[in-house]
């Protein structure tokens, strides 16, 4: 038996398929409620500030690996300037700011594998 978790429009399943001697396989799937999951603190570069210390947090909308980190604590960034890039489905994706402000902390490293609800960054508005 293995198991799985997917992510479909949002939704997060737990997924157990049980392979059976014909080849195929019967899937058993029960929704479930994602729950946030923090990263650790990035320990390449020394932050002004402690991970999470900023009043605005950017999160991982979906599961993937950090592919690169396009500002530093302290850089002012507007709304929709790109804090970092995630490789999610072989795709890279930008993680925009959602307002205008200062990093407060980046709290990922480059290749990291971060989950979907993961605190990326912060900002100071």
């Amino acid at each position: 038996m293995k198991s799985y978790t997917i992510t479909v429009n949002g939704n997060v399943y737990d997924v157990t398929v049980e392979e059976n001697g014909a080849g195929v396989a019967a899937p058993a799937a029960a929704p479930r409620k994602a729950a946030p999951v923090a990263a650790p603190a990035a320990s390449a570069a020394p932050a002004p500030a402690a991970g999470g210390a900023g009043n605005v947090k950017i999160e991982a909308g979906a599961a993937g690996k950090v592919f690169s980190i396009d500002s530093k604590p302290g850089d002012t960034l507007k709304r929709g300037d790109t804090v970092l890039v995630l490789e999610v489905m072989k795709m890279e994706t930008p993680v925009v700011a959602p307002e205008d402000g200062t990093v407060a902390s980046i709290d990922v490293t480059v290749g990291q594998a971060v989950e979907a609800g993961a605190l990326l960054a912060t900002l100071n508005n």
